[in-house]
């Protein structure tokens, strides 16, 4: 296996080399790979932000071409460095540049906590009670005329300019739901600099059907599918995404002319490759750090809060309604008592972090999850016993400390782009865990022949499953875990990157 994953790594590192020969890169996201601070004396100082093998991914393609990463602003420091640019070190030959664009509080506000989150996010996560929510107001359309589309019309200003100076072809690789826009407004920036650069666009999150899209205005759906129409490969979770985002089209998007078979959008004269790449996690240092004195650390602290005596049931999840957490801890409650006989000899361990507070939503949901394990607690729970612990924060060695013990992993979002926590649990967990699995998280594709698959309304379907996963057969346990973890190696975060290039290669783009 170890010669296998070693040998793909080396035809990716090839094919990137190939690819870049000739192009530059720039990665546009709301985020960038790094976070500035001053010093009181005015120098700049960085960290890594956020954002796992996504960025360890992304910058990697550095050592093969020129590379800008192109961020809002987040900090105050990335503002007052909005006035230049500056190259960030990355293991390699090359450097990446990092490039900030900078709003005002105000319309940063509306595209991202209005607009982005949580009107997009909910939409595309099937979150809306329609009759009740959203409420698309006046203070809606101004962030969005005042948010939204000029911080797309910035990022394609930027973009634009880079490519500009750029003395080859581009190939641009657009993150997410933040940019919708950008694609549309880059291609009207371009007819007039003449040269042939790529669009690459990756959506992390899912894609609903034609009908969901129906809840947004005609003239923000028009504009979004307008935009996405502008980019030359359009990459999602999984093959149902792709298929819905045809199907709006064909919906929603006068003129366009949709190939299905061939997962092709014709419109404006201009043809959209639409494909799935399922993401992954980077494999390699995911087992470096689980291999670490601090995560063995955090796990003797996890096995001590256990008992030596009960079976562990966890969940990691961030604190958003999409994650159904208040179901799985319902589920818990109905397995107790359907199955009393775990009580006293199970855990369920919930580590949480906590998500856009800011947004109303997910304060609301932080108090109701807390309010459920709650419940659970003082139902079941005595002097000796306490089925249901939380631990809030956000620690990713004690996530992966824990990671290493469960019997049973829970991840059973109402809808989830791909859930990667899906896919770090069986790379590092040492007791053949048994992975119960929503059927509408993104790596249901991938992972279902060694999960429990079920449907994340269903609080019975899950509580049968989670007593399944706890006395399943120890052979049955490790046939499963095995495959799981062969499939995470073998399509890792590396994949996932070639996968798009080896595509642009096939489609000439």
């Amino acid at each position: 296996m170890v010669d296998a994953e070693n040998h793909s790594h080396q035809r990716c590192k090839e094919l990137q080399a190939e690819f870049f020969a000739n192009r530059d890169l720039i990665i546009a996201a709301n985020r960038g790979p790094v976070v500035f601070d001053t010093t009181e004396d005015g120098q700049f100082t960085w960290q890594r932000n956020a954002g796992g093998g996504l960025v360890t991914a992304l910058l990697g393609l550095c050592q093969y071409t020129h590379a800008t990463w192109i961020a809002s602003a987040q900090s105050k420091g990335d503002h007052l460095w909005n006035c230049g640019d500056v190259s960030i070190s990355n293991s390699g030959d090359n450097t990446i540049r990092v490039r900030f664009v900078s709003a005002s509080a105000e319309a940063y506000h509306g595209y991202y906590n209005v607009i982005a989150n949580p009107l997009l996010w909910f939409l595309q996560h099937s979150m809306w009670d329609v009759p009740r929510s959203p409420l698309i107001n006046r203070e809606t359309w101004q962030a969005w005329e005042e948010g939204y589309v000029p911080l797309n019309q910035l990022f394609a200003k930027t973009i634009a300019q880079q490519t500009q100076e750029a003395a080859r072809p581009t190939l641009i690789m657009l993150q997410d739901y933040h940019l919708y826009l950008a694609g549309r407004f880059l291609r009207k920036l371009w007819t007039k600099q003449g040269r042939r650069n790529t669009l690459l666009h990756f959506i992390h999150i899912p894609w609903p059907g034609p009908e969901y899209w129906s809840i947004l205005p005609p003239a923000m759906r028009w504009a979004i599918l307008d935009g996405l129409c502008a980019v030359d490969l359009l990459g999602f979770q999984t093959r149902a995404d792709g298929l819905n985002f045809i199907r709006t089209c064909e919906t929603h998007l006068p003129h366009a002319h949709v190939n299905y078979r061939n997962g092709r959008v014709w419109y404006r004269h201009h043809t959209t490759h639409v494909r799935d790449f399922p993401i992954s996690i980077d494999v390699g240092a995911l087992k470096e750090l689980a291999a670490s004195e601090e995560v063995a650390e955090y796990r003797q602290e996890i096995e001590n809060t256990i008992g030596g005596n009960c079976q562990l049931i966890l969940r990691i999840d961030r604190t958003e309604p999409s994650k159904n957490i208040v179901r799985g801890f319902q589920a818990y409650d109905e397995m107790l008592e359907l199955y009393p006989e775990h009580q006293g000899q199970v855990k369920f361990l919930a580590i949480l972090v906590p998500s856009r507070q800011e947004v109303d939503e997910y304060q609301s949901y932080l108090d109701e999850l807390m309010a459920a394990a709650g419940r659970v607690n003082a139902k079941y729970g005595g002097s000796d016993w306490e089925p249901v612990r939380l631990l809030v924060g956000e620690n990713y060695a004690r996530a992966v400390a824990a990671l290493q013990v469960y019997d049973a992993l829970l991840v059973n979002a109402i809808a989830d782009g791909m859930n990667l926590v899906a896919k770090e649990g069986p790379v590092v967990n040492q007791r053949n865990g048994v992975l119960v699995l929503s059927e509408r998280a993104g790596a249901q594709q991938q992972l279902e022949p060694g999960a429990l698959i079920i449907s994340p309304c269903d609080v019975y379907d899950t509580a049968q499953a989670l007593h399944r996963a706890l006395t399943m057969p120890a052979a049955e346990r490790e046939d499963r875990a095995t495959h799981l973890r062969q499939t995470v190696e073998e399509e890792d975060i590396m994949a996932w990157l070639c996968n798009q290039l080896q595509m642009l290669t096939y489609l000439n783009l």
